[in-house]
């Protein structure tokens, strides 16, 4: 694998770090960042709420200025009277705030600020970058309202009704033309089904209109992949794999010559695509493609040779986009494997395409393996630069996530119609199913979870709209957040529906099957977990570095860690009113969040990529705030406009928002504690080790005792 510290962009190291279960650091952009803190032998514990930097209590107890400047901080006058001063710092230090460490770990102020000078340099010359993403700002413990305060979504009249004219030919034509439940007992959407939906021009949602395509943008491309969810999984995977990932790379990366050449026949549907990455040694480790293409003798040509694996639409596409290693020269004369995309046609020759995959669910859609042999494509077939393809592949992957959401969307207002059809109808001990206590708690916590999945679908899908291009946590935590609810709420309907909701004429247990891949495809969730959180790290790392640079920045982050931190929300004045008191429960985890980051990147420096225990709860609370901060900013603009159902929505948004930041606070309280995750996850090793290493479990039966 590359060392990250060649790659050109931050995202990029961080996620190929987090995709290949690299043990490797973030890369040289996070070395500054490390070489601001404390030495690594030197490293001590700081609670939460009540530790200070290491060493810091040197200058607190001896530095009269340095004791004027933490009073100006809390508030209070410096000339203020000494009574005063020992009221508010004595207790800091009979509470042991300010003197927690002992005389063998102590560090000075030269040591703790002991930087090389090309450091020194590097801090002044560069600034850490500023960015108007919600998440990314998280991480430092900010609440950035800009990119979700008003909900930004606003379709006009003339794209409502282009919308409104597609979307009911397409639930007729998923009604009558489709049939889901043939296409599953089949294992096949029939083509000339598909042939239909190209006319309605639901193969070019998002192609200009130049180019043959519909010319709608992300908001109603949402709106129809969500339609289709709720009528058949499969059969959006289909699309999916089409135009959200098969030719978005032409769309996004494409030169204008192959966009003429390639984007009509796909948005029209005379011709099909296919994402091609996953191989067998490929799968959340994407740098580690083994499918070569090397330049022939004359330069015309890539000759293209390997296997791909589980690829959607692969027996019948006719456009791939190919992930493949290229030898590329490099400054020094040198030449190293680089992976490049090439847009390669089943024209070309050579290709030839696997039985139908046995498969748990999605059985309609087609996923086969697909096999390159000495294919030869044309030099100008190749996507974005040569040596870019991991760029180009999370270009796509980024821009297209948001589908996922769309389509779980619709599969949840689909469950939970159905779970509203049999509670009010069936009647077991006197009483309809929807008089239990139980089945209302049910039936509310799906409700609220699709409420929550929506709002951040259309927020995501609305900010893509007006060109923000800062958007990559947003939509990883939409898909994490979107897949595992609506697995959830298919799993309580069928609950719900007792015995029933397990036979297949009730029509939920192939939802539940299908959904299933949805956590796993297109960026497992686990891996977009800890994308989310090593990604914001490494933004709140070179800030942190940034602000512990001079003695005055570094009594900002002592205050800071005794007193919390202000977010800088603006909640006051954009949430609704009858929604602040779920506003301050989002402020106080919102700045909790921040301090436990920069607790973690204190303690562990660059060694927090191998902190997964931590850094999963991390991505877990940044999933539960940004869907909060969703749902208040959706939940507010209701309540603006007088939609009708306004009080339900603030009801509904309440009752999330308050669920969710437990579950946040619990995530965080369990990620900064150190001793007890310290023997936790020593025991987990051992024990895992200890099963691995028998090759099973290590059990003896009870009988045989």
């Amino acid at each position: 694998m590359e060392h990250l510290e060649e790659k050109e962009d931050d995202h990029e190291d961080v996620m190929e770090s987090v995709e290949s279960g690299s043990n490797s650091s973030l890369g040289g952009p996070m070395e500054a960042t490390w070489a601001r803190m404390a030495e690594e032998e030197e490293e001590v514990s700081i609670r939460r709420r009540r530790k200070l930097l290491k060493g810091f209590d040197v200058f607190l107890r001896n530095s009269a200025k340095v004791e004027e400047e933490v009073l100006e901080k809390l508030g209070f006058n410096t000339t203020c009277s000494r009574q005063t001063r020992s009221a508010v710092v004595a207790p800091l230090r009979k509470k042991e705030m300010l003197s927690t460490l002992s005389k063998t770990t102590r560090l000075s102020q030269a040591r703790f600020l002991r930087l090389s000078p090309t450091a020194n340099k590097d801090a002044k010359s560069k600034k850490p970058e500023e960015t108007p993403s919600f998440v990314m700002n998280l991480f430092r413990g900010k609440a950035v309202s800009e990119q979700v305060f008003p909900y930004p979504l606003k379709l006009d009249d003339e794209r409502k009704e282009t919308l409104g004219m597609i979307s009911g030919p397409l639930e007729k034509m998923l009604q009558e033309v489709n049939n889901a439940t043939r296409n599953d007992e089949t294992s096949e959407i029939p083509r000339e089904v598909l042939d239909k939906f190209a006319e309605l021009g639901t193969c070019g949602i998002l192609v200009p209109a130049e180019l043959e395509g519909s010319g709608f943008n992300n908001s109603q491309m949402a709106r129809i992949l969500e339609i289709v969810g709720s009528y058949d999984i499969g059969l959006g995977v289909t699309l999916g794999a089409h135009q959200s990932i098969g030719y978005k790379g032409i769309l996004l990366d494409g030169t204008e010559a192959q966009k003429q050449k390639y984007l009509p026949d796909l948005a029209t549907g005379r011709k099909f695509a296919a994402f091609a990455l996953t191989e067998p040694t490929t799968g959340s480790d994407a740098s580690s493609v083994t499918t070569r293409a090397e330049l022939s003798a004359d330069g015309k040509h890539y000759i293209l040779n390997g296997g791909k694996i589980w690829i959607s639409n692969g027996g019948f596409a006719d456009v791939f986009t190919v992930f493949a290693k290229t030898p590329v020269k490099q400054a020094d004369g040198s030449t190293k494997d680089k992976m490049s995309a090439l847009i390669v046609e089943r024209a070309f020759g050579g290709i030839t395409s696997g039985p139908q995959e046995k498969k748990m669910g999605i059985k309609g859609s087609n996923t086969t393996e697909v096999h390159f042999d000495n294919v030869k494509v044309p030099v100008e077939n190749l996507l974005g630069k040569e040596g870019e393809g991991f760029k180009v592949a999370m270009n796509i992957l980024n821009n297209g996530r948001f589908g996922i959401p769309a389509g779980c969307t619709g599969a949840m207002k689909y469950c939970v119609q159905k779970t509203i059809e049999h509670i009010t109808t069936r009647v077991q001990f006197g009483k309809k199913l929807e008089e239990f206590g139980n089945v209302q708690e049910k039936l509310i916590d799906m409700t609220s979870r699709l409420y929550a999945t929506e709002s951040v679908v259309y927020l995501l899908s609305s900010n893509m709209d007006r060109g923000i291009q800062e958007y990559q946590l947003e939509a990883a935590i939409g898909k994490i957040l979107a897949s595992e609810n609506a697995f959830h709420v298919c799993d309580e309907a069928i609950q719900l529906h007792g015995g029933m909701g397990f036979m297949r004429p009730t029509g939920l247990e192939r939802v539940l099957r299908d959904v299933r891949i949805l956590r796993i495809f297109e960026g497992a969730n686990d891996v977009l977990r800890l994308f989310v959180a090593l990604t914001g790290a490494q933004h709140a790392g070179k800030h942190l570095a940034a602000q512990a640079s001079g003695v005055g920045g570094l009594i900002g982050l002592a205050v800071q860690r005794v007193t919390g931190a202000n977010t800088g929300s603006d909640f006051g004045s954009v949430v609704d009113s009858s929604l602040q008191d779920s506003a301050k429960l989002l402020d106080e985890q919102i700045g909790l969040f921040g301090q436990t980051v920069q607790g973690l990147l204190i303690k562990h420096k660059k060694g927090i990529v191998d902190r997964q225990y931590e850094m999963v709860r991390v991505g877990s609370a940044a999933v539960n705030i940004y869907s909060s901060i969703a749902v208040l900013s959706r939940a507010s603009h209701a309540i603006k406009n007088k939609a009708s159902s306004a009080d339900f929505e603030r009801k509904i948004a309440s009752l999330y928002v308050e669920g969710a930041m437990r579950s946040a606070n619990k995530n965080l309280v369990e990620a900064s504690s150190e001793a007890e995750n310290a023997k936790l996850v020593a025991t987990i090793d051992s024990l895992s080790r200890q099963i691995c290493g028998n090759g099973g479990l290590p059990l003896q039966h009870p009988i045989d005792l």
